[in-house]
């Protein structure tokens, strides 16, 4: 172990073992530790404010030692230091914060510069060419300084090569994640966020309150506030739809049938417009709204044994009955999507795989398509696309979640996820990056991140939410929102950010 210390002004004290003391010098070779006059290095590491007592300290020498990484601001309290040497160490990383450590120095201001006059020698010291240490590549890379070779050590495919020569895609370290942004003390079982005369609104079912929030989005504060309440029974699904420049909400409720209300400019409320003949519809459990071509529709699913699914059209005075679907199944989630150009719906059961029904232009009607093989039981399902290419997220509540994706000739599992009380697989995006949020009843909910490279999801993050029912993306101005609903807790809207990790 070699240790020198340059101090600026005198310092009495009693010379340690085995080191030799000059009126501005203290060197120890050979020694088993550090004197006493510099504070102790602990865990072979250099703390944060190590040195904040000695603020005449000029030179550091810290060559041949066992350090293995220096923390943010180790060096921080030493406004006259020049000269720091640490060859011959173990360091794998380099704090980026460390560029603070001379913020009053003589000889520069920033670890960059700090670099060219002080740290003279790195030889010795194995760096991970990771996100931690970019700041000292991209350094490397730009600065004409005299500096020995500094190599990587880890990851593995760039283990042995120059810092300096590591390829930039190594070094882009630019991430994200999803923070907590607005806590909602209200109980839903879905989030239906609509554009309305420039304004966000959403529509919350709130089966506890027997009704329908309508919340508006505040464009200032960047929150959602209350805007209306719509009363009824068993509130259970609120779905919004555009007609004609009028803004309509789909109210479904388990008990005395469904309404419609229309959004009313003098009264700046939504207030009713019809009652929704529902014959066949026992346990409605999900609205799915879809136009095709120029005719509006929406479908409401049906859960029970006794009831239908069953399609709704509208006919310029209202929506009524136009085709019932798939009787006594306990149909549990509908999926509007584009099948090869065609229009297509696809309905998941507790009791029979998933079916698909295929828009038939002569009849005015769909009629069936294909089913989902070793599929049964899924209780919800999602349609996307990453490049164009038709996907499938459907949710098992407890089993495996799965992934299928379209061949052109029908749909093929590619991923399998393990859900424990997963109501909803949730896919949406953001920017340029694709994610699956998957629910969960007993734990927490997890957030998948698409892999280019892979062609898979690969585990993200993971957000908490008390018995999730739908999470759903907002996107306003250059900010992202995912609205998740809680039956049981508080809503919660979580903001999609930028986290550079270097």
């Amino acid at each position: 172990l070699q240790t020198v210390v340059h101090l600026l002004a005198k310092r009495i004290f009693k010379c340690p073992s085995g080191c030799t003391c000059t009126s501005d010098s203290i060197i120890c070779v050979g020694s088993s530790f550090i004197p006493r006059a510099v504070p102790i290095f602990k865990k072979k590491q250099t703390e944060r404010c190590l040195f904040c007592d000695r603020k005449t300290l000029l030179n550091l020498l810290l060559s041949s030692n066992s350090l293995s990484n220096i923390k943010e601001d180790a060096f921080s309290g030493l406004p006259h230091l020049e000269y720091l040497f640490i060859e011959g160490n173990k360091i794998d990383a380099i704090i980026a914060g460390t560029h603070r450590i001379i913020k009053q120095a003589q000889v520069c201001l920033l670890i960059e510069l700090f670099f060219v006059h002080n740290i003279r020698d790195l030889r010795g010291n194995l760096f991970q060419c990771d996100c931690e240490s970019k700041w000292l590549m991209l350094w490397l890379k730009r600065s004409n300084a005299t500096v020995s070779d500094v190599y990587c050590a880890g990851p593995a495919d760039l283990k042995g090569l120059l810092m300096k020569d590591v390829p930039d895609k190594h070094a882009k370290c630019i991430s994200t994640d999803f923070v907590s942004h607005q806590i909602i003390n209200t109980q839903s079982m879905s989030a239906d966020i609509f554009f309305y005369k420039e304004d966000i609104y959403a529509a919350l079912p709130v089966p506890d309150s027997d009704s329908c929030i309508i919340m508006e989005w505040d464009h200032i504060e960047t929150k959602f506030r209350p805007f209306d309440n719509i009363t009824g029974q068993s509130v259970i699904g609120c779905r919004s739809v555009l007609i004609n420049e009028q803004s309509f909400v789909i109210v479904t409720q388990l008990f005395n049938g469904s309404r419609i209300y229309k959004f009313n400019q003098e009264q700046n409320k939504f207030t009713k417009f019809q009652a929704v003949e529902m014959l066949n519809v026992s346990k409605p459990n999900d609205i799915e709204v879809f136009r095709i071509g120029d005719e509006q529709f929406f479908l409401i699913v049906d859960s029970s044994k006794a009831g239908v699914s069953t399609l709704f059209r509208w006919n310029d005075t209202g929506f009524f009955p136009h085709q019932f679907l798939h009787e006594w199944f306990r149909d549990t989630d509908a999926e509007f999507f584009d099948l090869d150009g065609k229009a297509a719906l696809i309905l998941t059961s507790r009791s029979q795989p998933p079916i698909i029904y295929q828009w038939n232009k002569g009849n005015q009607m769909f009629v069936l398509y294909d089913e989902i093989p070793n599929m049964d039981d899924m209780v919800s399902v999602k349609a996307f696309r990453i490049n164009n290419i038709l996907y499938l997220a459907m949710a098992y509540y407890i089993g495996d979640s799965k992934v299928l994706k379209w061949t052109g000739k029908n749909f093929v599992e590619v991923q399998g996820m393990p859900s424990r009380g997963a109501m909803v697989l949730q896919p949406f995006m953001f920017k340029d990056q694709h994610y699956l949020v998957l629910s969960s009843d007993y734990s927490f909910s997890q957030i998948y991140r698409w892999d280019k490279e892979k062609q898979l999801f690969i585990k993200f993050r993971e957000v908490y939410v008390q018995w999730p029912r739908s999470f759903t993306p907002l996107s306003t101005g250059q900010r992202d929102f995912l609205f998740a609903t809680s039956f049981k807790g508080k809503s919660k809207v979580f903001e999609h950010v930028s986290v550079d990790y270097s």
